[in-house]
């Protein structure tokens, strides 16, 4: 019997980093340079409509290079993680057939591991346990719902802000239906269980690639953007959104566009929504580091993207890569 022949590989680059640390602009670059198409990794940027907060790339941008999971769904749609990953495969592959090379690049872990690992078959929920969930966000405050599911699975709970109701009400489901005990001695976490039963991509040699910047460069360049974002209209454009999908449009519940809700509510002033943003932009940005820092054979980059150091970096490794 003659040996089985191995299909090849195709490469397949991953370019991860925390929020403002120029993901963006060296996707673009290794794009031009390698013939690539880019893959957004954003659960916000999926939404239509959603500009100013999302910090998508530009339209001028998306014109150099194919872009892919961009402007996907409506806001008052949901786009899951399963969702994300669904789609996002099919366009790999289209990708791959053309003979470009797929360019992976954003901040949103959960959906980057979706799209790499597979995801961990949920289980059914429980009779009354979702409304039970969601009267504590309700009645106590989404930080306390989000405190419950960082005692269950810290992990987990670096990938998802406080405010997003709905993902932490599923992470804490799935938590408990797998049994896991509170006690910090005896507890597994969430990503060890979705180990079992995943759908993993195959046919890929990945490089991963992560931006690694210094934290006070990190810090400047996050409180300049989130300035930007509110001088460039992101109350405006709130209030548009609001107006078409009503106030309690899920996405509205991400960075940024939550302190403009609390403007538009004259909970906060402007001055105060930056700051607030600001603060809330920086704690993101630690807790993708914390995923990131999680992810195999992650190749870190001690700076921006744009920085012609960093650049030079990435397109040896990517070059290295590809030969």
């Amino acid at each position: 019997m003659a040996p089985l022949v191995k299909p090849p590989e195709h490469p397949l680059i991953v370019l991860a980093g925390p929020t403002a640390s120029g993901k963006t602009s060296l996707a673009l670059s290794l794009a031009q340079q390698f013939n690539g198409e880019i893959i957004s990794c954003d659960s916000v940027a999926v939404y239509r409509e959603m500009e100013i907060g999302t910090a998508k790339p530009t339209h001028e941008e998306r014109a150099l290079v194919p872009h892919h999971m961009i402007d996907i769904a409506w806001p008052d749609e949901s786009c899951t993680a399963g969702d994300y990953s669904r789609q996002a495969r099919e366009a790999l592959a289209g990708i791959t057939e053309r003979g470009h090379l797929p360019i992976i690049a954003g901040g949103t872990g959960l959906y980057l591991r979706a799209l790499i690992d597979g995801l961990f078959p949920a289980p059914p929920q429980k009779p009354g346990q979702r409304e039970r969930l969601r009267n504590i966000a309700s009645t106590r405050s989404p930080a306390y719902l989000h405190r419950i599911l960082t005692r269950l699975d810290q992990a987990a709970a670096a990938t998802i802000h406080p405010n997003d109701v709905p993902k932490v009400v599923r992470a804490i489901e799935i938590s408990l239906a797998t049994g896991q005990s509170l006690s910090p001695n005896k507890r597994t976490p969430m990503t060890e269980q979705w180990q079992q039963g995943r759908d993993a991509l195959t046919g890929y040699r990945i490089l991963r690639l992560g931006l690694n910047p210094a934290r006070s460069l990190l810090y400047q360049r996050i409180n300049q953007r989130a300035a930007s974002m509110f001088a460039r209209g992101l109350v405006e454009e709130t209030e548009r959104l609001i107006a078409r999908y009503g106030e309690a449009c899920r996405p509205l519940t991400s960075l940024g566009y939550a302190e403009a809700v609390a403007v538009l509510r004259n909970e906060l002033t402007r001055e105060q929504a930056v700051a607030q943003a600001q603060q809330g932009h920086r704690n993101y940005a630690k807790r993708q580091l914390t995923w990131f820092r999680r992810e195999p054979d992650m190749h870190w980059l001690p700076g921006c993207g744009g920085d012609a150091d960093i650049t030079d970096q990435a397109h040896h490794l990517v070059a290295k890569h590809l030969h």
